[in-house]
Parts: structure tokens; C-alpha cells; sequence
């Protein structure tokens, strides 16, 4: 992104402040659809990497459908124009009342994580008179090789169901009038950035639906879930052309659609947060600066020790002169900071700072501890800017409280 804009938005939104490529995003959507050119196949983009409405809206424009582990987000994504035969529904922890809203919008199908879900989806089809379709999360219970938080493909993580389980359930869904097996699924992970994991994985699932085939159980999608890293740091990024092939190969003999559900590859690298500098101070011999954005607005740094590159944008120190420092907000927490131990030039206040790579579990991540305002996003397409979303205010904030506290106290 051009620094000239960047300035322009900090100026005229203020800071804490996320802003997104646009033309970014579409550059790394036209990289997967060219990976599985000519196959069928369908790009789920992963909503909880980045809910904002307009960018939901630009990569549905772009013919992208929904990836959602909530029926918030199934409501997100059709508000934000994507089609319901395009919107997928996965999460460990539906509720009745989210089953049976994802059933009477009509969307494409629900990932099923346990055999108690699959109860529940086929109890609450029969009160609806209808047919759920599904799809069930298997385990392969492979190692993703990646930050153990967002590790989901072993038999120690809460997601999906072992083989066996699956064929079961499989079984017991094609029997039943009131569910529609029409997909097998796995996704074993976020940040990914080794390719044997995924394609032994997928060798894995390709196997369970040859035998699901031969039970006749017509499966008609093979969802390889997302997961795809980008680089933060120093990280190899997965080659897309050698991603697809290997899973082409891997589904050798299957007529089924390839669902992909990229999220962070998508808008990850396209978007960064924005903070001014508020002060510099020194305990000791160690350095803080202190800026305006904090761990409520880019949390991935305390949760998981994630590193943003900083980029000064705009300072008036003169001198080349660098030290090592810790970035650090204002929460009532040691563990909020945005970078730690990185080299930087003397700061002053009001210098600017980009925390890059931020396009993903940023703003989506962001809440409001210490009743801080969650940021505004701004977003950027051939050379023009326009708001996304307005800074979160403290009426915003409060209305709900308040709202509850007047109408008890004038009782």
C-alpha cells in the first residue's frame, strides 16, 4: 500500500486504524482459482479471518462463497451477498436454535463435528419436515505442524471424528429420511506452511470416500479445508500449483467438487493496523514505546507470540540511530504488546507505525477490555479509499447497559 494513502487515512480517520487492500485481496484469490483451473471446485472464504461486510462482499463479487462457525456469520455472509447454495456451516458448538436457522435458510450444508450433532441435525430436520444436508468432519489425525492453539487435526483437538466414527455416521445418514450425506471434509489447521500434512491428509479422506462410494453413499464434495500460511517472518510460503496437484492426485478417481476455505491467504498479507506513537520511556536499561493501538485491537501478538512486522510510515527523527525496544499499548496487562525486541529508531509522538499482515484475525479478534473502542477499518481499490466502518464509540459500547440499567432503576 502506497504510504502517500496511508498518511491521507490516518490523517482523516485517526488511529488505532485497519486498512485493506483491495486489489490485494483479488491478486491472492486469482493465485487459487488459477491452482484448480479447470477442476470443479468452489473457494469458501473463512469469515472469522476477517468479518468485515465490504470484504465479504468484494470476494463474493469475485465469486467466492462462505465458510461460517456461527450462524452469525451465515447471516454476515448473505448480508454480504453471497450466495446461500455457496455458504458452508462448520463448528463444534451448534446450537438448536443455529441448527435450525442454517436448515431453513437453505444453505449449502453443515459440517457435522460429533455424533451428538448428527442427532441433533437429524432430530431437529424431522420437527422441520425437511432433509439436512451434511457433510462430516473427519480426524485424520495428522500432525499440522504448526502453532498448537490453531492445530486442529489430531485425536487431542477438539475437532471432527475419528475414521471409524465417520463411516459409521456415514452409514447411519444414508439410512436415515432426514439427512442427506453430500460431502466429506477435513482441515487440519491455520497457518500452514509445510504441504505433506495437507496432502497426506487428503490421501487419508480420498481413502475413507472410495469405501463411502462403494456403500453408496453419493458424495458429491470433498472439502479440503484452508489453513494455507502466509509469510509473517522468515516462513515458506506453500507453493499453490504443487497444493493442487497434490491433491488432484490424492482424489484420483473421485467425482466430487474440491472445496477450498482460504482465509488468512486471502486478506491476510493486504491488510495493516495503524497506531501512533504516544511516548517512549525507559525502565532501566530497557526500552518501551508506547502507542495508541493495543492488544485489544490486534490480539495475535499476546495470544499466540505472533510477530507483525512494524513499519514507520511517518517520523520526524532525522538520525539513523537504532535500539532494540518492546511496542507496547495501553491495557492494564504485561502481556499487551504489538512487538517485542525489534530495532527501531528514536520515536516521538506522533510518528506513525504499520503493523503489517494484520488483514486477518485483526479486526476480527478486536474487543473492547478496559472499555477501549474497537478500531475503524478503511479500505483501499485502485488508488481510492472509502470507510469500511466507523470507530466503535462509547455510546455504542454502553447503549445496551444503559439501556437495561435506566429501565431498572425507574422501577
Amino acid at each position: 500500500m502506497q504510504e502517500s494513502l496511508l498518511k491521507t487515512c490516518a490523517r482523516e480517520f485517526h488511529t488505532p486504524l485497519y486498512v485493506y487492500d483491495f486489489d490485494a485481496i483479488s491478486i491472492q484469490l486469482e493465485k487459487f482459482k488459477n491452482a484448480f483451473k479447470a477442476r470443479k471446485s468452489l473457494i469458501c472464504y473463512a469469515l472469522k479471518a476477517n468479518p468485515n461486510l465490504s470484504v465479504i462482499n468484494h470476494l463474493a463479487s469475485l465469486g467466492c462463497g462462505a465458510d461460517c462457525v456461527s450462524i452469525g456469520e451465515v447471516r454476515r455472509a448473505i448480508a454480504g451477498g453471497v450466495p446461500k447454495y455457496k455458504i458452508i456451516y462448520s463448528g463444534v458448538g451448534k446450537r438448536d436454535d443455529e441448527i435450525e436457522s442454517a436448515l431453513k435458510l437453505g444453505i449449502l450444508f453443515l459440517n457435522v463435528e460429533s455424533e451428538a450433532e448428527l442427532l441433533r441435525i437429524e432430530s431437529i430436520a424431522q420437527s422441520l419436515e425437511s432433509r439436512a444436508r451434511i457433510s462430516i468432519r473427519v480426524n485424520p489425525n495428522i500432525d499440522a505442524k504448526t502453532h498448537p492453539y490453531i492445530s486442529t487435526g489430531l485425536h487431542e483437538n477438539k475437532f471432527g471424528v475419528d475414521i471409524e466414527l465417520a463411516k459409521r455416521l456415514y452409514i447411519y445418514a444414508k439410512k436415515s429420511p432426514f439427512l442427506e450425506p453430500v460431502g466429506i471434509h477435513f482441515h487440519i489447521g491455520s497457518q500452514l506452511t509445510t504441504l505433506e500434512p495437507l496432502i497426506q491428509s487428503a490421501k487419508i479422506i480420498a481413502d475413507l470416500a472410495h469405501s463411502l462410494l462403494a456403500l453408496k453413499i453419493d458424495l458429491k464434495f470433498f472439502d479440503i479445508g484452508g489453513g494455507i500460511g502466509i509469510c509473517y517472518t522468515d516462513e515458506q510460503e506453500i507453493d499453490l500449483y504443487e497444493y493442487a496437484q497434490g491433491i488432484l492426485e490424492a482424489i484420483k478417481g473421485l467425482d466430487v467438487t474440491i472445496i477450498c476455505e482460504p482465509g488468512r491467504f486471502l486478506v491476510g498479507s493486504a491488510g495493516v493496523l495503524l497506531s501512533k506513537v504516544l511516548y517512549e520511556k525507559h525502565n532501566g536499561s530497557k526500552r518501551f514505546v508506547i502507542v495508541d493501538a493495543a492488544m485489544n485491537d490486534l490480539m495475535r501478538p499476546a495470544l499466540y507470540n505472533a510477530v507483525h512486522n512494524v513499519r514507520i510510515i511517518e517520523s520526524c527523527n532525522t538520525t539513523t540511530l537504532e535500539s532494540r525496544a518492546d511496542i507496547v499499548g495501553a491495557i492494564c496487562e504485561s502481556s499487551d504488546f504489538l512487538a517485542k525486541d525489534v530495532v527501531v529508531p528514536a520515536l516521538a509522538s506522533g510518528d506513525l507505525l504499520a503493523f503489517e499482515n494484520a488483514g486477518a484475525y485483526g479486526a476480527s479478534m478486536a474487543h473492547t477490555y478496559n472499555t477501549r473502542s474497537r478500531p475503524a477499518e478503511v479500505g483501499i481499490q485502485k488508488g481510492k479509499y472509502f470507510l469500511l466502518k466507523e470507530r466503535e464509540s462509547f455510546e455504542e459500547m454502553t447503549a445496551n447497559e444503559l439501556r437495561l440499567l435506566h429501565k431498572r432503576l425507574e422501577q
